[in-house]
């Protein structure tokens, strides 16, 4: 199934149609992440049982009002994109054919996108003038992301390697996109709207 991307004034980048729910602690939260897991498509491959076979992001909005200094209501937002990026992979360890194969093409290139856009910021935040075209265009994962990459907000990674020899050299592509992640430079501030 296709999903299609929107842009909305307040909201950013949003994808058409997904549900959106109201939660009031970790309980909650925690069932709506395991029902968002269960849809989320994995296959066998010769390098990983349960290979996922599509990238998932997982949006908290978190929102707390207080009274501001006024007597009006203020609200201040944050929102915390949690991405779980399915691994680059080479065919000739996979062993993947037909779709899981096909799969593995889409994954690589988003990857290749987001690896794009993530050399693109490091490098217009090292520029003085700033002024490089960011490709956040180029793929679905990257557009979704614009905001948590270089926007108002801070950028964490976490890469899982293995220990094993035979995956050195996917370990050494981990640890080198981990670090051009990094490298990132944000200035976040307080969103705050008096409500």
């Amino acid at each position: 199934e296709k999903l299609e991307l929107k842009d909305h004034p307040e909201k950013g980048v949003y994808v058409k149609d997904l549900s959106d729910f109201i939660v009031k602690g970790v309980d909650q939260l925690y069932q709506v992440m395991e029902a968002g897991q269960k849809n989320r498509s994995v296959a066998s491959t010769l390098m990983n049982n349960e290979s996922s076979r599509s990238h998932s992001i997982f949006t908290i909005t978190v929102e707390s009002a207080e009274p501001g200094t006024n007597g009006e209501q203020s609200v201040k937002s944050g929102k915390l994109n949690m991405v779980d990026l399915a691994g680059s992979e080479r065919q000739s360890k996979t062993g993947a054919t037909g779709d899981t194969l096909k799969e593995a093409t889409k994954i690589n290139l988003s990857l290749s996108a987001l690896g794009n856009v993530i050399s693109a910021l490091v490098d217009t935040k090292a520029n003085s003038r700033g002024a490089n075209f960011i490709p956040y265009r180029d793929s679905k994962l990257t557009r979704l992301l614009q905001d948590s990459l270089g926007g108002n907000t801070k950028t964490v990674m976490v890469a899982n390697c293995g220990p094993a020899d035979y995956n050195y050299d996917e370990t050494i592509s981990t640890l080198r996109y981990a670090y051009r992640a990094k490298s990132i430079k944000n200035k976040p501030s307080v969103n705050q709207d008096p409500k």
